[in-house]
């Protein structure tokens, strides 16, 4: 049997034998603190440093990207995506043609002039008696969670709270009726089940698409909602996206499904591990719970932004070079492969004193866990930061009391912060 050969180190491995391999699958099982002084030693560094995913060989040539660490190479190269474009694909890897064709583009993949069409069907559809309702629903909502919690008092936050909270909005938003919820669940939990790190077998990246049937059954269910909305339109927002007429302009169907699927794997999952996150960081600095409890209304959105700043919930996107440019001293080539990780940049020592601590008064806090900026920033922040306010309000007046037990069960992932479950407790119940 021949031996496998190993690649030859690359010059920035010879030059920083202790460089960490973003590319390589095992880092990201490493315990989330390695992963933070990984990517602080990255920082230090100075430059963006270049990973390999795959080796030249006879057939196929190398392929690979240059990590983008800091927060300023991530914010500009956000806000310039005349350069750094988000086409053919932000995630890693890259969707197939195949796919693309099937599902059509999410917004994340798509650049001008066809991402600013979308993004403008989209934001329109946002009317004022949308949001208003939307607003009351959630306090609605993060209530009866906590009814909920009160009587049953469950031992996992994030089934009986985190993953509820952004569910219920999004779906109350879309106007899904109550008896599609379950079979729209349990193709959210099929579709997001593959991010993560695999190191059964070969060892492997698994992320966003690996989902594919599940994705597949979930935009026909919305499908054909948006049809039957067409003909006869309600107040919801799947209506408002079919049914507008912005310069003739409106979501097809197959437009609609990539849309829900981008708020039900993105929206829902982002939001439920950031709250996730936030309680065990409340958790483990008194203090700073303390602060938040004794007077919510000024610290509430600092709490927020420091929770999405520390926690970071989507990790990374790829953006692909579109032309030769020079940025911050480094110089990228037309068709290198960039990635963007944000989860580095939220905890550059140049932007964010003591980055690794966790502080709900921290002013300013330009933080990047929605985006740096751009085209792409996400649409949903202020949502997500009104379901976050909400619940924790609700938790913290009602069940002050409410504390995890044991650090976050985590998915290992190159892609978001996700929480698998995080065991919970009440004082009566904690020795």
């Amino acid at each position: 049997m021949t031996a496998l050969v190993q690649p030859p180190p690359s010059p920035a491995e010879r030059e920083h034998p202790e460089r960490p391999d973003l590319a390589d699958p095992s880092f990201w099982q490493l315990p989330h603190s390695e992963r933070v002084q990984a990517f602080a030693l990255l920082r230090r560094l100075g430059e963006p440093q270049y990973f390999v995913e795959r080796p030249k060989s006879r057939w196929r040539p190398e392929r690979g990207f240059h990590a983008l660490v800091t927060h300023a190479d991530v914010v500009e190269a956000s806000r310039n995506p005349q350069v750094f474009a988000s086409a053919p694909g932000a995630t890693t890897p890259e969707p197939a043609r195949w796919v693309r064709a099937l599902f059509g583009d999410s917004m994340v993949n798509l650049d001008a002039p066809h991402h600013t069409q979308l993004r403008r069907i989209v934001s329109r559809a946002f009317t004022p008696r949308i949001l208003s309702r939307t607003e009351a629903d959630i306090e609605a909502v993060a209530t009866r969670i906590v009814d909920d919690v009160l009587a049953l008092r469950p031992d996992d936050f994030v089934t009986a709270a985190a993953s509820r909270m952004p569910f219920e909005v999004i779906c109350n938003l879309m106007g899904i009726p109550d008896g599609e919820r379950p079979a729209i669940l349990a193709q959210v939990n099929r579709a997001s089940g593959d991010i993560g790190v695999s190191r059964t077998g070969r060892s492997r990246l698994r992320v966003p698409g690996k989902g594919l049937r599940a994705l597949a059954r979930m935009q026909g269910m919305i499908a054909d909602l948006g049809h039957e909305r067409r003909k006869n339109p309600t107040d919801d927002l799947i209506s408002a996206l079919v049914t507008a007429d912005i310069d003739g302009e409106a979501l097809t169907g197959r437009q609609l499904g990539a849309f829900f699927s981008l708020l039900m794997v993105a929206g829902v999952e982002t939001t439920r591990n950031a709250i996730a996150h936030g309680l065990d960081l409340l958790t483990r600095h008194p203090e700073q719970r303390a602060l938040l409890l004794g007077d919510f209304d000024t610290y509430e959105d600092g709490a927020v932004e420091e929770i999405v700043r520390h926690s970071t919930p989507i990790i990374q996107f790829r953006r692909t070079v579109t032309q030769d440019h020079r940025m911050n001293g480094h110089d990228f080539r037309q068709g290198d492969k960039v990635v963007l990780f944000y989860a580095s940049a939220n905890r550059d020592e140049t932007v964010f004193p003591a980055p690794d601590a966790f502080d709900i008064t921290r002013t300013p806090n330009p933080h990047v866990g929605y985006g740096g900026g751009g085209p792409h920033y996400c649409l949903g922040t202020y949502l997500a930061k009104q379901e976050m306010k909400a619940l924790f309000r609700e938790l913290l007046t009602r069940v002050p009391d409410l504390r995890t037990t044991d650090a976050p069960v985590l998915v290992p992932s190159n892609f978001d912060n996700r929480v698998r479950s995080m065991p919970c407790a009440y004082a009566a119940q904690q020795p």
